[in-house]
């Protein structure tokens, strides 16, 4: 007999050497890349808000700040790949908008 919980269906342990990360792991990256994005975009906001004040590039990196929240939260709640593509979007977006209206 096994004790309680061994080789039970119930516990899970993702397999070891696969180069796959556990959904915590993926979870915990996806989040700490959306907190850099965020960190970084505010940083851009402030720089070019100082540089060229104008409500359209507080807006564009507004959005770019509310999307990277919006990644963090859904990492948090387990949708990595949503997360994933969110943060993607809103970078992209904001680097190919910023030129045109910055």
């Amino acid at each position: 007999m096994t004790a309680l919980g061994e080789n039970d269906a119930t516990t899970f342990q993702a397999p070891r050497g696969n180069g796959r990360l556990t959904p915590r792991q993926a979870r915990l990256v996806r989040g700490v890349a959306a907190a850099v994005v965020m960190a970084g975009v505010a940083l851009t906001m402030v720089l070019r808000f100082l540089a060229k004040p104008s409500i359209l590039t507080l807006g564009l990196y507004g959005v770019a700040l509310i999307l990277s929240g919006t990644a963090i939260v859904l990492s948090r709640r387990g949708r990595t790949r949503v997360a994933t593509a969110v943060l993607a979007c809103g970078v992209v977006v904001a680097a190919l908008a910023e030129p045109l209206w910055g």
